[in-house]
């Protein structure tokens, strides 16, 4: 069996028809007992209560990052192979990121200012970030802009490319300048530098269950969208006859 096979609308459509039940079971799952087991741990001693908020934090930083690198495979399969499906699914994938990319901006000013004393700074990786929500707007508001929709992947797909830097940039911001007041990883593996157990595992029930959100919302939004591209070309069929 081919990968391929799922560029077909039909049975994409019957795949996730068994999958989605399970992927929505699995997000309630993980999202709330991650969040809530986070904000049962105890008080950091530097960081008081705020540092609770990495439950939310990171895992929308993380999926708003990877949403885009998602994007854009989905880009380059349409733009090479010409699947609608993955041009549909890039489509789909957006707002979600957009959304994601907004709380981790909303939860970062609400962590940061405690902690910095400021709700915001134009550090490396929060501006960076903050340019990555602008490309997430742009790129929904052409696919709004276009209404030919092959030529709308066309150009969106180009658009994600050029806002890949901007992903990559918020992801790697904190290496490429020391300078900045955001930390470094929160999940980094080096000596001294790691996140005490009773924080990380709850940390990494919450990421899994963002993880299961996102591809909730992504085959929710994707079956949308075949269903209208469906409606649009029997509209335009009944038209011609």
């Amino acid at each position: 069996m081919s990968i391929w096979e799922y560029a077909n609308p039909t049975k994409f459509m019957r795949t996730t028809d068994r999958l989605l039940p399970w992927l929505v079971v699995g997000a309630v799952i993980g999202c709330v007992a991650g969040v809530v087991w986070g904000f049962l741990t105890p008080e950091d001693f530097r960081q008081g209560s705020t540092v609770k908020i990495v439950f939310l934090h990171v895992p929308a930083a993380m999926m708003a990052i990877n949403i885009w690198v998602m994007m854009l495979i989905a880009s380059l399969i349409w733009i090479i192979r010409r699947h609608h499906v993955s041009a549909l699914a890039a489509k789909a994938a957006a707002p979600i990121g957009a959304v994601m990319t907004l709380i981790a901006l909303a939860t970062g000013a609400i962590w940061g200012q405690p902690m910095w004393g400021t709700w915001w700074e134009w550090d490396p990786r929060l501006t960076s970030f903050l340019i990555l929500f602008l490309f997430y707007v742009g790129y929904i508001a052409l696919w709004s802009a276009i209404e030919d929709p092959d030529s709308a992947a066309d150009l969106t797909g180009v658009l994600c490319l050029v806002g890949s830097v901007f992903a990559l940039l918020s992801r790697y911001a904190v290496l490429f300048w020391n300078q900045g007041l955001h930390q470094g990883a929160s999940l980094s593996v080096a000596p001294g530098e790691r996140m005490s157990a009773v924080y990380r595992y709850p940390l990494y029930l919450s990421m899994l269950g963002f993880f299961l959100l996102f591809l909730a919302l992504l085959v929710i939004r994707t079956r949308t969208e075949i269903r209208r591209r469906r409606l649009a070309a029997l509209q335009a069929r009944e038209m011609r006859a």
